[in-house]
């Protein structure tokens, strides 16, 4: 399978699978819950082709790997042979209340997190189609596309029901249970059409009617259609409960007596005290932001909007996405979330002016997929690959992002529904009474992110560091470049590919280039350029030059199998390197009291792209002097 190799590496570097307590994932990275983070391989990780980059927050070891996660999440289940349980039974009290919270949130939500937006882009479409006139809202295509944008949200209870009981651990379908008892019909029925039979706490914000008793307890019947707090709440009881009676139930009648107890005692308890306190929670709650938001609208977008992408490097944005939803059921609309929009805009704008600026075609190509992927509203690639390294851009792009919550705040945008990511996500600010100054204010609040952010970047926040003159020819860059001087990244004694006795390389399969045996333990960079691929290994490093040509340098022979030992990287996967930079160290004695030669092959791997390659003549080399030079 095309991901597997890179699935067993990542099990072996995160300390293998019997380091791992749980796995899941969500847009763009694997979330590892490891038993020790300290045995997990983290600069190895960061250099392994496949990784973005690794982030450890929240109680949660995150390798992000991009937009084909999910493939990778896959391989990696089945290398593991991990059950898809989720439970964080075994590392509960390991870490902090914070990152146990934080982790608990993205557990329950990341799964749902894809049909969530799914659903959310057909009602946002639907509500978009019926303010155009495309439809009406009393048609069967408005009630079938009504529905299906419905489904989800609606009966919400259900599938966090089902996410909340892997998360903890518990039987999903007592999970599921108890969220269709929340949003069974009748219930709803009752509240519309029945009599009270008396009202408790008259007079105070809790006022509510009782309709129905349980056993003489009195039960305030509530709407639990499209909620969160009340069902997550009860599935964690039901799990310790689950857990109870499991060891004191015989396991001949396991089976049926404990999903008939559990749900026998959980489901009054939510019904008559936890889904009643926890929706007034969630009132309170949403009542709450609310007033925040009130006190000043423009600097809570400002800094929601600033800091939005921080959040989603440390996955802190989770702890903000219940607020959202409750706010969405509550109230039926949340300002939060909408200060965020322009976050995505502002980092695509920043990546392309980069695009437009850079010289360094690694990193144009890199630019271009990272541009599509934020259009959408997948900002990992952007961040991860372009403009975090660079500090700059990133930075710039987080003050073009704010300017673009104040717009928000300013125009009281509001988010109605948790739409699609990006432009998809334009739906979901159109009110139920259509396209009023909020929704307008979404779309400049995007624009001027986006415009925002490319102007910073462009005139002022990216240095290419590819713009210093060719020191082969003499000439700048931008003019158009004949030749390429390959500099010698060894010191040492110059031998012919031929008298190697890899066949790989002697035979000039791998492309044409020339050896040294090395005097000295380093390695310099002989060109500027990308450093494109740095082996887990250590042993070998692949360069991109700004002009295109790649470089191979091989350390030795069958040096692989030292997995690491006596190497030592002195750069990163991904880095901009310029010619004569320290990239590697490694013990020259250690090796060779190894058993290894260390004859090194330095190969212009796609030598075939060019005219020809011209071999020094020089017997022995010292670090930069001219080794070969590339006819372009």
């Amino acid at each position: 399978m095309k991901y597997d190799a890179l699935a067993t590496e990542i099990i072996r570097n995160v300390g293998g699978k019997e380091n791992v307590n749980g796995l899941t994932h969500c847009i763009t990275r694997l979330r590892f819950k490891l038993k020790n983070e300290t045995l997990a391989n983290t600069d190895v990780l960061k250099n392994m082709d496949g990784v973005v980059t690794v982030i450890q927050s929240g109680g949660q070891y995150q390798v992000v790997i991009g937009n084909h996660v999910s493939e990778v999440y896959a391989r990696v289940m089945a290398a593991g042979g991990f059950q898809e349980d989720g439970s964080e039974a075994a590392t509960a009290g390991k870490t902090s209340l914070f990152n146990r919270f934080i982790d608990m949130i993205s557990g329950v939500f990341s799964p749902t997190l894809g049909v969530l937006c799914a659903t959310g882009m057909i009602k946002g479409f639907t509500a978009l189609f019926v303010t155009l006139g495309l439809i009406t809202n009393t048609s069967g295509t408005y009630q079938i596309l009504n529905a299906l944008g419905d489904c989800l949200f609606y009966f919400f209870p259900i599938f966090l029901g089902y996410t909340s009981a892997k998360k903890f651990g518990a039987n999903i379908f007592i999970g599921m249970a108890i969220g269709a008892t929340l949003v069974y019909p009748t219930f709803s029925s009752t509240m519309a059409t029945g009599e009270p039979l008396y009202t408790l706490f008259s007079g105070t914000i809790f006022e509510s009617p009782v309709y129905i008793t349980f056993l003489g307890i009195p039960v305030i019947l509530m709407s639990y259609t499209s909620s969160v707090i009340p069902i997550i709440i009860s599935t964690y009881i039901g799990s310790k409960l689950e857990g109870f009676f499991k060891k004191v139930i015989p396991s001949v009648v396991r089976t049926f007596l404990v999903p008939f107890f559990t749900l026998l005692v959980t489901v009054p308890l939510a019904l008559i005290a936890i889904g009643p306190i926890s929706t007034w929670a969630g009132q309170l709650l949403g009542e709450g932001t609310l007033f925040l938001y009130n006190l000043s609208p423009v600097i809570e977008g400002l800094l929601v909007g600033a800091f939005w992408q921080v959040f989603v490097i440390f996955g802190l944005h989770w702890g903000l996405v219940p607020i959202a939803l409750n706010n969405m059921a509550v109230l039926k609309s949340d300002p939060i979330l909408a200060a965020s929009f322009g976050a995505s805009f502002a980092q695509t704008g920043a990546v392309l002016a980069i695009l437009l600026r850079t010289k360094n075609v690694k990193l144009k190509s890199l630019s271009i997929p990272a541009i599509i992927s934020g259009i959408f509203g997948v900002t990992e690639p952007a961040i991860y690959g372009i403009t975090l390294p660079r500090k700059k851009p990133f930075v710039l792009s987080c003050v073009a992002a704010a300017v673009g919550g104040g717009i928000v705040g300013l125009m009281g945008t509001k988010g109605y529904i948790l739409g699609g990511l990006g432009i998809f996500g334009i739906p979901s600010y159109i009110s139920p009474e259509g396209m009023d100054k909020g929704f307008y204010g979404a779309i400049a609040a995007i624009v001027i992110s986006f415009i925002l952010g490319f102007i910073l970047v462009f005139f002022s926040g990216f240095k290419d560091e590819e713009t210093a003159e060719s020191k082969s020819t003499g000439t700048p860059r931008n003019t158009l470049v004949k030749q390429e001087t390959v500099g010698s990244p060894l010191k040492g004694q110059v031998r012919a590919l031929s008298e190697l006795t890899d066949e790989a390389f002697s035979t000039g399969a791998m492309g044409k280039g020339i050896a040294i045996e090395p005097l000295e333990g380093k390695v310099y960079s002989p060109v500027d350029g990308v450093l494109t691929t740095l082996f887990a290994s250590g042993h070998a490093i692949g360069i991109t030059s700004d002009n295109g040509v790649d470089i191979l340098i091989h350390v030795g022979k069958d040096t692989v199998k030292l997995k690491g030992k006596y190497f030592t990287p002195k750069a990163k996967q991904g880095d901009l390197v310029k010619k004569g930079q320290l990239l590697m160290e490694f013990d020259v004695a250690a090796i060779r009291e190894a058993g290894y030669t260390l004859t090194t092959p330095v190969i212009i791997s796609n030598s075939a792209e060019y005219l020809d390659v011209i071999e020094t003549d020089l017997k022995s080399i010292d670090y930069r002097e001219n080794l070969l030079t590339v006819m372009i």
